[in-house]
């Protein structure tokens, strides 16, 4: 074991903050979704978000006993593009179109950033990550008051249903 609790073999303190980075944050986008009552709740997030980070985790440190110095023997990153791909498939199982109504993109879209704000955590960029989840919240909650106030009052399209335009 090195210092500050990073281990060669992807198990030490760094790690484990990584991962713990990926949970809090993920967490707190499902706080607030469930309190909103969304398809997609707590559960949900913190599962998706701690999920990605724990993908990223061993395509970053679950195959160093496979690589060799100087020679590409296999490319570990692949574990992060197949994550997003994963991930839209479940996206796309959230939306339902009832009519000319699209019920679950925003919840969709939200997955997908917990998704992202996870494997952020989980390649140590936990600034990205932090940075994701306030956008987030801005998203969230200052952009339907501005919609509001520039709607007359009116509930956003978006937390309404969305209409299908053809």
């Amino acid at each position: 074991m090195s210092t500050l609790g990073m281990s060669m073999d992807g198990q030490g303190l760094k790690q484990i903050v990584e991962l713990g980075a990926a949970f809090l944050l993920s967490a707190v986008v499902g706080l607030e979704r469930e309190l909103r009552h969304k398809s997609a709740g707590l559960r949900t997030y913190t599962v998706v978000g701690t999920s990605a980070a724990l993908f990223v985790l061993i395509s970053k440190y679950g195959f160093t006993d496979v690589l060799q110095a100087g020679r590409i023997v296999l490319d570990p990153s692949r574990v992060a593009a197949q994550i997003v791909t994963g991930i839209g498939f479940i996206g796309a199982g959230i939306i339902f179109v009832q009519g000319d109504r699209v019920k679950g993109l925003t919840t969709a879209a939200t997955v997908w950033l917990v998704t992202g704000i996870g494997m952020a955590c989980g390649a140590g960029l936990l600034v990205l990550a932090v940075v994701s989840t306030v956008a987030y919240f801005v998203v969230a909650l200052v952009f339907p008051a501005l919609l509001r106030r520039f709607n007359d009052g009116k509930v956003p399209s978006e937390e309404a249903t969305h209409t299908v335009h053809d």
